[in-house]
Order: C-alpha cells, then structure tokens, then sequence
C-alpha cells in the first residue's frame, strides 16, 4: 500500500519549462553562447543539472551559475501553471490521507512562491528544493520523515527521478507530463508509466483508517523560556495556526528521547525540566492539511540555553516567544489550546 507521496515539481506538478528555457538561454546569452530552441533544450536538458551546464557552460562555478539563474528567470507569476489533472491529484491524496512531499531540483524560494501563487502549498508536507542529485538527497529524506520505502512512491517526469526512486528502494512512477518522452523514460525502467496524473487515483486507490491503520503517537511540549513566555510555532500543516513544536516518535525510542530529539531538529533548542501533562486523542483534527488520527504526548519543559536562538526547520514558518495572556489572544490550533488550558488548571503557567 502506498501511504507516501514524493513529488517531482517541474514536468510532474507544473508547466515552468517556457520561463526555465528563458532563464537557461539568458544564461547562455550573457555567456555568449547561442540560444537553444525548446525542441533543442528538452533534448540536451539533464539532471543533475550540473551535468548539463558543465556541458553548456563549461567552467563556471556553480553558485555563479545558480545566481544567473535566479536572475533570468521571469518574474510573472503566470508563466507557470498546474499541470492538467495536478490539482485534482492533489485533492485525492489528501482526501486519502497521503503524506506527500515535493523533491525538486528547482530553487526553493521559486517552488515556494509558485505552489503559494497556485493555491497548492498546503498540499505538502515538506518541499525539499534546490536539490543536485536527488539519488543521494532521497536516503535522508525519507529517513528524517520516517517514511518506509515499501510504503513510498516517487512520481517524476524524468530519468533522473526514476533513477533516484530505485537507489532508495520506492516505487517509482513516471508521468509523460514534461521534460522527457516517453520513450526516453522507459529506458530508466519505472515501475509504472502514466500518460498524466489523471491515472493514478485509480492505480493508487484508498486508504483504510486515514494515515494508515493505526494512531500516529507523536510528543510536542510547551516550552519556556527564562521570563516565562511560551514558544508558539505556526506552520501551515496546522491551517497557519499557531501551536507547540514536536514530532512523531520513532520505533525503539522512548516519548521523552523523541521529545528531545524533535524539539532539537525543528528548532535546535535544548530541553531540561521535562514534566509530563497529558495525552489527547486527535482524531481527523480539522485544522490538520490531511486525513490523520495521533495520539498526541504532551509535555511542559523549559530551554536550556539562557539566551535561547530558535532556528526553525523548513517545516514551520515563524515563531514567536509569548506571555501567557498574550498567548491566548493569538490565533491556536485547538489541540495546543487544550494543553494551555490544562497547564493553567493545574498551575504549570503563569
């Protein structure tokens, strides 16, 4: 049963080849290299694009070529779009209960924008962006997300994701959608081949009991600082709703290891003072991007670090270090206003 969902962007999700083939030939021009045509670029274009620019481009370094990148490519929105069928995908996958995450070799801040223009940003979990070679990148991410490779596919529209797919053991899916044809797709031996994503609901199909058959136990804590205030995070896997960091707890570990571990990877904080609140049953939350049941493990702790720096990963958008009445004005997830409430009944804040 496939449960998770890496997603290619560029050819996969999104149209971006007219502006990518002008940012490419601005790049050539300011080299004085001759421009390509749209047939001459789809048949040279490969990735790692390193690959393709050692050869267009010989010797540049690469973060000048990254620079002119950014520089040449168009900045009207509408010169991207959705695929045909992409949205309805992405509506079936959440409908499903699908975690789904795009890996793209595209600059994070132009996917970022683009899904944020295109009304598809909640769709995803984590956007891992920018990427060179996905066939190294997929081993970590799909280990940092806990996601089981039996229980993973990867959909893209060129060799490349194909190749990546296989050196992790996923299933791996190609779409006729972009860069590549299909017979040129067929010679990196994809498990499945689809014309366009309009397929694959009916490959895939549902899932019993949401996000899988069983509770998803994770740990999260409201955290103090020294003055007292609380740490609130807000992320969009919450609506854009503010609530405590925490994550999923990983097979062989204890809840308070996976509360450390957690609370250091989302926002490189230390605890100490761990103390024990309570346990909620957070079935199909409302606010949450996706079909879920978890078990939520909430604890109170305080940072260590006196001057606490928070450095959030890239699945949360800001933060902030709040008293309790502020706190309480701000705008919660309902499962992080339960706990505040439960804290306040029994005298843990202030």
């Amino acid at each position: 049963m496939i449960r998770n969902l890496l997603l290619d962007w560029s050819g996969t999700l999104v149209d971006d080849l007219p502006g990518v083939l002008r940012a490419v030939n601005g790049m050539l021009r300011s080299a004085g290299v001759a421009e390509l045509t749209r047939e001459e670029f789809k048949g040279r274009f490969r990735l790692p694009y390193t690959e393709f620019f050692a050869e267009m481009l010989p010797g540049m370094p690469l973060e000048r070529l990254q620079q002119l990148y950014l520089e040449h490519f168009p900045k009207e929105p509408e010169v991207v779009t959705l695929l045909p069928h992409a949205g309805e995908f992405l509506q079936f996958a959440a409908a499903t209960g699908r975690r789904v995450v795009v890996l793209s070799s595209a600059p994070l801040a132009h996917v970022t924008a683009q899904a944020q223009a295109l009304g598809v940003r909640d769709a995803f979990e984590v956007m891992r962006c920018g990427v060179i070679d996905k066939r190294t990148e997929i081993h970590g991410l799909l280990a940092e997300l806990d996601m089981a490779a039996a229980e993973t596919a990867f959909i893209g529209d060129m060799r490349h994701d194909i190749d990546a797919g296989h050196a992790a053991g996923v299933v791996t899916i190609a779409t006729c959608t972009g860069y590549e044809s299909a017979e040129t797709l067929l010679t990196a031996a994809p498990d499945m081949m689809v014309r366009d994503l309009s397929r694959l609901p009916a490959l895939l199909g549902p899932l019993s009991g949401g996000d899988g058959a069983y509770p998803v136990a994770t740990v999260g804590a409201l955290i103090l600082n020294s003055k007292g205030e609380m740490l609130l995070i807000r992320t969009h896997k919450w609506s854009h709703r503010w609530g405590i960091p925490g994550g999923k707890i990983k097979r062989g570990e204890t809840c308070e290891a996976a509360l450390v571990r957690e609370i250091a990877e989302e926002t490189a904080l230390t605890l100490q003072d761990i103390e024990w609140v309570m346990v909620q049953d957070c079935i199909e939350p409302p606010e949450f991007q996706r079909s879920a049941h978890f078990l939520l493990l909430n604890y109170i702790a305080r940072c260590a670090e006196a001057q606490p720096q928070v450095m959030l990963n890239e699945e949360a958008q800001e933060f902030q270090w709040l008293p309790l009445a502020e706190a309480l004005r701000v705008d919660l997830n309902i499962p992080t206003r339960v706990l505040l409430d439960e804290c306040m009944r029994r005298g843990l804040v202030s």
